[in-house]
């Protein structure tokens, strides 16, 4: 049998686990998942006859390569710092690479060893980056075919709360790595072009600069700028395109909200605050507050953010409970970023029941035959709760479709790439239809933007 390794048993992986284990009697593998806490996935899977569980440090790099040697190909859904030492080890022992973490100039640079040792090093196969990439490529390689140019490419991704399990003024809860979300925005400035002007926006001005996005059937969003979009010139072959932006999908409201914190410096990781073992929370948000002995906690909040008390802002601030002197943050030496997502845990948890939504949107604007014209290209899914997410399966589903396709040979091009070939992203999109992962479009005139540098469609 084929022994397929799975480097990391998160919540991520339990969708990819399942379609694995589902195909492993028609594809003759054995599933071997690695974990340094393997109890929920001895619960999960420990059972299944073609399934191996075993308990890895990572960072113990005898027992990573014996895990490694074992295996025909690996999969790596560890903390994108560990991908690196793997994939040296997977070059070591001739194991191809599948990951839903981005590729850093580090795995970049093991390309030439990699197509020398005639290895596929798969990555960003996941929902964003992964997904994003397959549905934006499969549009613009279809333009590109019909003789169209691109003119502009905005692509839009959010892990949300599904409509029916939104209890909280925030209309959000974590759906994907808490941390992450606390620490959004914080790697660099936000880089653009927009109609063939380079747009640059600060972390401390991020949350105040959003853009509106309008889905038929699930209603308005906001999306605050990602990260370089400038990057995806090259990996898309935009470099000439007028416009390319690239956000994250949040509900309406949510920017403007999160900014508080950001302004407050609530969302800092960069130090360490004292004795935050038992810190409560109103301590906690006193830190950041003036010293005053007349004034409250509550009233300095409110001055310093200027809002008023009738502001649903400040009712999104209670919804937290963050003026709690009971309620600790029990964490030692925190930093502020730390605490505040032990804080938003609290509400922001998916309950058993709960369920969560993906939503993905695109638009295209080109030229062709002398008329412009726009496509918009939207993906919902809604999980099934706390366990099967959307989230889940959107990450899941990729990862392990590419590396049957990686195990049974179809992937020709050898060394460390992304999903951006119609090799690689016609028939995972295909099959993932039938996984009820599917986009819909519309297209329209593209008229360009409004004097308020909105797209005026």
């Amino acid at each position: 049998m084929r022994n397929i390794l799975v480097l990391g048993a998160g919540k991520s992986t339990s969708v990819l686990i399942s379609y694995l284990l589902e195909k492993s009697v028609k594809e003759n593998i054995q599933l071997t998942i690695a974990d340094l806490d393997i109890e929920q996935a001895s619960k999960m899977y420990g059972n299944h006859e073609n399934c191996n569980v075993i308990s890895l440090d990572i960072t113990d790099k005898i027992s990573r390569e014996k895990a490694i040697e074992q295996s025909d190909i690996v999969i790596s859904m560890l903390p994108a710092r560990f991908n690196i030492e793997v994939a040296k080890d997977c070059i070591l022992l001739k194991k191809s690479l599948v990951s839903a973490s981005y590729v850093t100039k580090e795995m970049m640079a093991l390309d030439k060893e990699v197509k020398e040792n005639g290895l596929v090093f798969m990555n960003e196969m996941g929902l964003d980056p992964g997904i994003d990439h397959m549905s934006a490529m499969q549009v613009i390689d279809r333009i590109r075919d019909d003789g169209g140019k691109l003119l502009l490419f905005e692509s839009f991704c959010g892990g949300l709360v599904a409509p029916e399990s939104d209890t909280n003024l925030w209309n959000y809860k974590f759906t994907w790595e808490p941390r992450n979300v606390v620490l959004s925005g914080q790697f660099g400035e936000a880089l653009f072009i927009q109609e063939g002007k380079y747009k640059s926006i600060p972390y401390n001005k991020l949350f105040k600069r959003t853009e509106y996005i309008q889905i038929d059937g699930h209603g308005k969003f906001e999306a605050y700028a990602n990260r370089n979009s400038l990057d995806y010139r090259s990996i898309y072959g935009l470099e000439d395109i007028l416009t390319l932006y690239r956000g994250t999908i949040r509900r309406v409201g949510f920017s403007r909200a999160w900014d508080m914190f950001v302004q407050l410096g609530m969302t800092s990781d960069s130090y360490e605050l004292p004795d935050t073992k038992n810190m409560s929370y109103r301590e906690f948000v006193n830190t950041f507050l003036p010293y005053s002995d007349t004034d409250s906690v509550e009233i300095k909040m409110r001055h310093n953010l200027k809002i008023d008390q009738d502001d649903i802002m400040w009712d999104k601030l209670l919804d937290l409970d963050l003026f709690n002197d009971e309620k600790i943050i029990g964490i030692e030496n925190a930093t502020p970023a730390q605490a505040l997502q032990k804080i938003l845990s609290d509400t922001w948890t998916l309950a058993e029941d709960d369920k969560d939504m993906i939503v993905m949107y695109h638009r295209f604007g080109y030229e062709l035959n002398g008329q412009k014209k726009l496509i918009e290209s939207s993906m919902v899914n809604i999980g099934k709760d706390q366990s099967q997410t959307a989230m889940a399966k959107t990450v899941g589903l990729p990862v392990a479709m590419v590396t049957l396709a990686i195990l049974n040979g179809n992937v020709s091009t050898k060394g460390v790439q992304i999903p951006i070939r119609k090799e690689v992203y016609e028939p995972i999109l295909k099959e993932m239809e039938s996984y009820g992962i599917t986009f819909e479009e519309k297209e329209s005139e593209y008229i360009g933007y409004n004097s308020k540098g909105r797209l005026a469609n």
